[in-house]
């Protein structure tokens, strides 16, 4: 399996079925997926609901292009198959119906590609979310390929002789990104990723819930209580599969998906050139008190802010960044001097914003 196959095997099963994985539990009681192409009647009902997908995307280097549906329908996998030569196709899996097309087109010199599935199954109206995902189809993501010697411009930071074309491309339903080293294919997702999304390299396989942190999900699986345990024998196949792959885990493999620390020296102190480089102002004159990057100031939390905040009531803190943002307002960016961490947060960038108003400044 490549690593695009594996990414779209991954991504088409998300939601499927959550911890604890039971029929019975609430949250598998009704199904929560992403990219869902509901059937026409129930889908006119909301401004958030569609029946169909649409993804379009521009090319250069080729005129030759092909492209994959992939979809749950029933608890299976299904596909649909497209290209310039069988550019459009009737479906019907189970009682959901539609059809699905490619086309494309000159762009000045560059080629948009259209690939759209649209659910067609007449139902009656009125029917419950429940009812409706019965004839939709789920998990809907598109793949989109090129020949040889051609290549996508991104969908989300196209270049800037592209940005024009890709602007025009209006897509709905689905979220393109670029999705091979190469850029020669676009992966219609259900979800909002980045251009060139990677699966960790640690992760022992789906559990249903793949933007979660894997290493608990493998532990609360070990935790089933038997009850929950003997209710999985009865449940759909895909889920029996990850159950089995799950409890073979041996304590190296949950080891193994804490992730990785790479470790470094120390970063060196930064000239007064680099000073000169890090984002924000150097120092800022709010209300006639002066905020200086790298003076220290003492937390004064306002009232309405959460607990956390309070527990830094009284506390030193260090001035890390100033920043001004678009609605004129000041944000002091801030380590607490105490915190035994603060060296690394500093590293990260992983500030707390405070307003001037809730700062005093030392020495003043």
């Amino acid at each position: 399996m490549t690593h695009l196959e594996e990414l779209v095997d991954t991504l088409l099963w998300e939601g499927h079925q959550l911890y604890p994985y039971t029929p019975s539990a609430t949250k598998n009681a009704t199904p929560t997926p992403f990219g869902i192409v509901y059937p026409p009647a129930y889908a006119a009902g909301g401004p958030h609901t569609f029946a169909r997908l649409k993804l379009q995307c521009i090319a250069t280097g080729t005129d030759s292009f092909s492209g994959t549906v992939v979809c749950l329908q029933g608890g299976e996998e299904r596909r649909i198959e497209l290209s310039l030569e069988q550019p459009e196709t009737d479906f019907a899996f189970g009682p959901v119906s539609g059809r699905a097309w490619m086309t494309s087109e000159d762009f000045g010199g560059m080629i948009r590609v259209t690939v759209a599935v649209e659910n067609e199954t007449e139902v009656e109206e009125g029917l419950t979310r429940t009812e409706a995902l019965e004839s939709s189809l789920l998990s809907t993501h598109v793949v989109v390929r090129c020949a040889p010697g051609g290549r996508f411009m991104s969908p989300i930071a196209p270049p800037e002789e592209a940005a024009t074309a890709v602007m025009t491309c209006a897509n709905v339903n689905t979220y393109p990104v670029l999705a091979t080293p190469g850029d020669d294919a676009v992966l219609g997702a259900a979800i909002i990723l980045p251009d060139h999304p990677q699966i960790a390299p640690e992760s022992r396989g789906s559990l249903f819930d793949s933007t979660e942190i894997e290493q608990a999900l493998l532990l609360h699986v070990l935790a089933l209580s038997d009850g929950e345990r003997a209710e999985l024998a009865d449940a759909d196949p895909a889920v029996k599969a990850m159950i089995e792959r799950a409890v073979k885990a041996t304590p190296e493999d949950i080891m193994a998906l804490h992730g990785r620390v790479t470790m470094s020296d120390p970063a060196p102190a930064p000239s007064a050139e680099a000073d000169a480089d890090i984002r924000g102002e150097q120092s800022i004159v709010v209300d006639g008190r002066t905020f200086v990057r790298g003076r220290q100031v003492v937390l004064r939390p306002e009232a309405n802010r959460n607990a956390q905040d309070h527990l830094l009531d009284g506390r030193s803190a260090t001035i890390e960044r100033i920043y001004i943002d678009y609605d004129e307002q000041v944000h002091l960016c801030v380590t607490v001097d105490d915190d035994p961490g603060q060296d690394i947060m500093r590293d990260i960038g992983r500030y707390l914003y405070f307003k001037p108003t809730e700062v005093e400044v030392i020495g003043s």
